[in-house]
Parts: C-alpha cells; structure tokens; sequence
C-alpha cells in the first residue's frame, strides 16, 4: 500500500529534522551553551571520572554531536529503504517494529529529559510509524 510508504517516510523525514537541526544547534548557535558562563569554564577543566582525556564540555559536545548524527542515520537509512524496498520490508514485522520501539525510546527520553519540542517532533514521526505498520498489516 503506497499510503503506507509515504506515512513511513514522513516519519523519517520528522526524524531527519529533529536530528539536523540538533546537529545545528551543536555546532553553529549558541543553544546549548549554558546560561552562566562560569559553569562552561569549569566544563572545560573538570574531567569525567572514566578519563583525564577528555573535558567535561566536549564530552558534552561529543554527546549531542553523535546523539544527532544517529537519529539523522536512521532517519535517512528509512527514508531510503522505504523509497526503494518497501515491499519487501511489508512482508515482515522486524523492520517495523524495531524502529517504532526505537522511536518509542525517544519519547521516553524527551518527556524525562528534554522538552517539549522535541517530544512534540518525536511523537508524530511515531504515530506516522504506526499508522504505517498498520496500514501494512490491515493490507495483507
């Protein structure tokens, strides 16, 4: 069902959004610098206790760079896939399933972590998810 494939590919390109214009925010605003400047100071001496390697600021950095650049991979790894393999992605659950828990776990993340924006982004890339997979289904 072709409607089925465009409501999956919706949630991607959600998802796509919500982890580009992280990537942004990390690298080219000032969003997720902290508000008292002193405590970026201080980020940038302390260590975290697993290694003197590394600052606690571009832990931070590293952390929302790589948390970015894995929603935008698998935004786009299903953007491709249904594009060009939907079919054959229909004739099981795995691929369905594993994405909507995956994206299930993101929810969970924004309502105890983050905010509303991003719960709000996440939440409809899921529902675009499930209808899909219920398309799917109700189709066979």
């Amino acid at each position: 069902m072709i409607l089925a494939k465009y409501f999956w590919m919706l949630g991607s390109l959600v998802m796509g959004a919500l982890g580009t214009a992280h990537m942004v925010y990390t690298f080219f605003t000032d969003k997720f610098l902290p508000r008292d400047e002193k405590l970026m100071e201080e980020m940038n001496k302390i260590s975290p206790v697993l290694t003197k390697e590394i600052s606690m600021w571009k832990a931070w950095i590293g952390f929302n760079a790589s948390h970015s650049s894995g929603i935008m991979f698998l935004a786009i790894i299903n953007c491709f896939l249904a594009m060009k393999y939907f079919p054959l992605l229909q004739k099981g659950h795995f691929y369905f399933i594993f994405n909507i828990i995956t994206v299930g776990f993101y929810i969970f993340l924004a309502k105890k972590y983050w905010f509303a924006a991003p719960l709000i982004g996440v939440s409809i890339a899921l529902v675009c998810y499930i209808v899909s997979y219920v398309l799917t289904i109700v189709s066979k």
